[in-house]
């Protein structure tokens, strides 16, 4: 009996994982996918999400950089399929095969349905399942202000009242206010520098008088030649340098290590120790406590700033170090990140990296959200709007005022719409009227943003999503200027510097704005002047 079980048993895992070795080949060089007829394969990285669905001869490596956004193991499939591993890849695309190559775990292939929400939802149910929780919903009921494009490294209380009370006398609602970089004497201080803070505590009063819930920015780097950088040294809560050799343990280290980040260089955390995550988490809870903080805005914490000569309380890889910094964002409700590796699912709000502002990166804006969703990051929102990378703000003599309206209709409909740069300062009335109808156009769907996240945070399953994802079969995969919130509204945003755009109906009757019904599949030119959006709800 007991060896007719075992056998049962056997034969039992030989069938689950047919799928897997009959569609791969192993070899020296990796592990080689046969990609099927008119199969199309997405994920990885979100940043490469313009670039999806994947074309012969694209490539990537999950190892040691995430683009300075989310990624994870994982690449869906348009015919259901999906790759996983629990460690990162390198994976290259041709006519005939998938090649997984470099990879640190091992690599599996599923077969779970016939569509890419085949694959997505039995990726999610088995890799990331999701939560059941979200963020704190004032993120997806009102825009976010972000203080960063205003003040930069300038962070003032000052300024911050100026520009939190121009809001409201602008006309636009309160919600989630940020206080970005430097607010701080130096990275590890967890309390307002006096110089421009000098009561720090009375603002975030105001704020909330206001209406505002308030959110810092923090990071997990310790300036070096603190006091405070001595005492976590001594603790050893900080990452240490193994001085390139890979048989030093780290019991047996004792060098800090020096990392090279966008401001300058500093000592970081290591989240792996138990101890260095309870005294972080206890300075936060300070900062809440003594001044009244609402959040945190939790930057930096790329893969690429671990991939140096470093020890670990925990040996953890560099991928791995980053999904510990975005671990610990989850004791706090109000929540944002740009870089994180393999959170899916987690009530995390997640931002696409910083855009410039031009054109270009305003276009990779639907792409890239789309990609965020299929890597289990619903929760995620598209950058500031007119752009967040302050350094193509330098020296600019002039506005592009379309540009900024086109940003804010944009984001109008996804799950979160962020400002920074302040749209009363640098736009015409006219401008100035267009950013606030898309601001009012997102008033009136919020009921169905919030159900929309609601549900995900239960299912798991993207917020915007391609239309692949809703209507397979219908040869819309390299539709990726539209975007489908939920399966119920389409949105597809001018994103060039006219007013009309041709928009993809798939099968269905949808209703625009106006009203007018169009009946799919049919391409159709829509006129959409400068404060127009063309949002279309579908009712059959």
């Amino acid at each position: 009996m007991i060896i007719q079980k075992l056998r049962k048993r056997i034969i039992a895992a030989s069938l689950i994982m047919m799928p897997f070795f009959s569609a791969a080949q192993q070899g020296s060089q990796g592990q080689h996918f046969k990609i099927l007829k008119g199969e199309q394969w997405y994920g990885g990285t979100v940043d490469e999400g313009s670039q999806a669905p994947y074309q012969s001869g694209y490539s990537y490596d999950l190892s040691g950089y995430n683009n300075d956004n989310q990624s994870a193991p994982l690449l869906l499939s348009s015919l259901g399929r999906y790759i996983w591993s629990n460690q990162p890849f390198k994976f290259s695309i041709s006519k005939e095969e998938l090649l997984i190559s470099g990879n640190l775990d091992s690599v599996s292939l599923h077969n779970t349905g016939k569509t890419l929400a085949d694959a997505f939802r039995a990726a999610s149910r088995a890799q990331f399942k999701a939560s059941g929780l979200m963020p704190d919903s004032l993120l997806f009921t009102s825009p976010q202000y972000n203080t960063w494009i205003e003040l930069v490294y300038n962070q003032n209380q000052t300024d911050i009242l100026k520009y939190a009370h121009a809001i409201i006398d602008n006309g636009f609602p309160p919600g989630v206010l940020m206080i970005d970089d430097n607010w701080a004497d130096y990275y590890g201080k967890f309390a307002f520098r006096k110089d421009r803070f000098p009561d720090a505590k009375q603002m975030i009063l105001e704020l909330h008088q206001l209406g505002f819930k308030v959110m810092i920015w923090v990071s997990p780097f310790i300036s070096s030649d603190t006091q405070v950088f001595r005492d976590l040294n001594e603790k050893r809560y900080l990452i240490i340098d193994s001085k390139g050799d890979n048989n030093l343990k780290w019991q047996n280290a004792s060098k800090p290590a020096i990392i090279s980040w966008w401001n300058g260089y500093s000592s970081c955390l290591d989240f792996t120790n138990p101890g260095a995550l309870a005294w972080y988490k206890g300075q936060l809870d300070g900062m809440m406590s003594q001044y009244g903080i609402d959040g945190f805005k939790f930057d930096a914490g790329d893969i690429e700033f671990y991939t140096g000569d470093i020890l670990t309380y925990q040996k953890k890889n560099a991928n791995e170090q980053c999904e510990s910094w975005g671990a610990f964002g989850a004791y706090y409700k109000l929540n944002e990140y740009r870089a994180m590796w393999k959170r899916g699912g987690q009530p995390l709000a997640e931002r696409l990296r910083d855009k410039k502002h031009n054109w270009t990166d305003l276009k990779k804006l639907i792409p890239n959200m789309i990609a965020a969703g299929l890597l289990g990051y619903q929760f995620t929102c598209p950058d500031m709007i007119g752009g967040g990378e302050y350094g193509s703000f330098i020296g600019l003599a002039k506005f592009d005022q379309d540009l900024v309206v086109r940003s804010a209709e944009c984001s109008a409909l996804m799950p979160m719409m962020q400002f920074s740069v302040a749209p009363w300062r640098i736009l015409d009335k006219e401008h100035l009227a267009a950013v606030k109808n898309a601001v009012l156009l997102r008033e009136k769907y919020t009921s169905y943003i919030l159900q929309t996240v609601k549900e995900s945070a239960k299912s798991g399953e993207p917020v915007v999503r391609n239309l692949e994802y809703v209507f397979p079969g219908q040869a819309l995969s390299a539709v990726n200027d539209q975007f489908m919130l939920g399966n119920r509204l389409m949105v597809a945003p001018v994103l060039d510097k006219i007013s009309t755009r041709i928009v993809v109906f798939p099968k269905g009757k949808w209703v625009g704005q106006d009203g007018r019904i169009f009946k799919g599949p049919l391409k159709a030119e829509i006129r959409a002047a400068i404060g127009e959006l063309p949002a279309f709800d579908k009712i059959d």
